[in-house]
């Protein structure tokens, strides 16, 4: 899972090559501040076949990322094309300042 991350003004652009795996076996989870890919590549099964070399991968790849706690799923946006994984990550707000206190004059 060749991963680009670009920071942008207004949050993370995730760029992730999935070569050879279907658009529903790509799965994208936040849980407890972090973002999870995970994708199934599955080859096709030929039964009857021995092969002499095979360097083609099968099996389940997964990714984490922390993306703060913030974020809700709505948030991210994500699209899937020719097989590669897009992913717009909004930056966490900053969380206010705490308000510093005002005295008020006592006559």
């Amino acid at each position: 899972m060749k991963t680009d991350i670009k920071d942008t003004d207004q949050g993370y652009e995730i760029t992730m090559n999935l070569p050879g795996v279907k658009k529903e076996d790509v799965k994208a989870e936040l849980k407890d501040g972090y973002l999870t890919i995970s994708a199934v590549h599955s080859g096709e099964e030929e039964k009857g076949r021995s092969y002499v070399r095979r360097e083609r991968y099968h099996g389940s790849m997964r990714r984490t990322f922390y993306v703060g706690e913030a974020l809700r799923q709505e948030d991210i946006r994500a699209s899937f094309e020719n097989g590669v994984l897009r992913l717009a990550v909004p930056k966490e707000a900053p969380k206010p300042e705490q308000e510093k206190p005002r005295y008020i004059n006592i006559d």
